[in-house]
């Protein structure tokens, strides 16, 4: 039985911040190492370190880049000053994406330590070599920002179509001279934009009660709901996988891959719970099928909260465990709220923001749909 109570005192229990790499992080795993423990479970646990050069220098340096590629451009002081310019630009973007293939073994900077912590259980069928198993993943770090997610979105997408935009302007005014002036502005609103994206500093200000400790409560209930033999699934083996620096470029399902790598693709289901609040994006790759019927009756009966959308391999701004794990293969499905993206990220991300029914109403969704695809088995 899906307790509706239980999810919302660990909401609260979770929700204060917990920052990658820091004591608060390691606050959120001991405190979820206890309960899965008092659940009468054993946790797993893959310690890792990491660089936060990946998720914050990175990006920002790289736009930079291409913001100092415009301004040369622009400029056209001389062509040996222009050609050594874009050659020196293009070596070091090119250093970057060769250096940034693989984040998690960067290291570069201080260097800091999380954890991930995950529970199998096994199916009711008792075979521990079965091939057909489901992740549900959330992860237990928050972070804050200068400016809310919603905030950060927009600059990059102002970034994106300034830069473009100039970029296209440039190469016609030596046909133009009349769009000289405009390129100027157009111009000044990248660089600004780039200098806004530089000052989104990382913070440790934001309780993070919709990021994520909304989606650690889902999973942790639906722990609680499978860790009675009587609800196991009969086919599948289930993992419950809690990521540590989801928020500092995916850390910890990068280094959690290792144990997946060579799981086939099309026996393994995930599902990723990240920032839910008032309403549920169910965000499909694979996970849904015609075959899903109470399923879709299910979201059909709560549509005022609940719809589907297929999920793309590329967001701006955004990236989640699920979408690491999509870009590597494997089908599933996300969970999220994008209509609360403006206090994601903020000292607003708090418990209030947060609609307890909702979250009962996801995880009652996911026993309905595991256990259609339990039936459904190799159908």
């Amino acid at each position: 039985m899906i307790d509706k109570a239980r999810i919302e005192n660990n909401l609260k229990e979770f929700s204060f911040p917990r920052l990658s790499g820091t004591e608060f992080e390691k606050k959120s795993f001991n405190i979820m190492k206890q309960k899965i423990e008092d659940l009468n479970l054993i946790p797993l646990i893959q310690e890792f370190s990491f660089s936060t050069f990946y998720s914050k220098i990175y990006p920002k340096l790289s736009l930079t880049l291409l913001s100092w590629l415009l301004v040369i451009l622009f400029l056209n002081f001389h062509v040996i000053f222009t050609i050594v310019n874009l050659s020196l630009i293009f070596i070091l973007i090119l250093i970057l994406i060769i250096f940034t293939r693989n984040p998690e073994t960067i290291k570069v900077g201080r260097e800091y330590h999380s954890q991930n912590l995950y529970v199998k259980l096994t199916s009711q069928s008792k075979n521990s070599n079965s091939d057909y198993n489901i992740f549900l993943l959330s992860h237990l770090d928050s972070k804050g920002q200068a400016f809310s997610i919603k905030i950060r979105i927009q600059l990059y997408y102002i970034w994106i179509i300034s830069f473009l935009l100039a970029l296209f302007i440039i190469l016609l005014t030596e046909v133009l001279l009349l769009l000289y002036f405009f390129s100027i502005l157009i111009l000044s609103i990248n660089c600004i934009a780039s200098l806004l994206i530089w000052l989104n500093t990382t913070n440790n200000k934001s309780k993070g009660a919709i990021d994520n400790a909304s989606g650690i409560s889902c999973v942790l209930e639906l722990l609680h709901y499978y860790s009675n033999p009587k609800n196991r699934l009969k086919n599948y083996d289930m993992w419950f996988v809690f990521t540590g620096a989801e928020e500092s470029g995916t850390m910890g399902v990068r280094n959690f891959y290792k144990y997946m790598r060579d799981f086939d693709r099309e026996k393994t289901f995930i599902s990723n719970f990240d920032s839910i609040a008032n309403r549920v994006n169910l965000w499909d790759h694979g996970l849904l099928t015609k075959k899903n019927i109470k399923s879709f009756d299910y979201i059909i009966q709560n549509k005022d909260i609940m719809n589907v959308e297929k999920t793309r391999r590329i967001y701006i701004s955004t990236y989640t465990d699920g979408l690491f794990l999509l870009n590597k293969g494997f089908q599933g499905l996300g969970s999220g709220d994008k209509s609360i993206y403006n206090y994601v990220h903020s000292v607003n991300d708090d418990v209030d923001k947060v609609n307890i029914n909702v979250l009962k109403k996801l995880c009652q969704f996911y026993t309905i749909l595991l256990n259609e695809v339990d039936i459904n088995f190799q159908k």
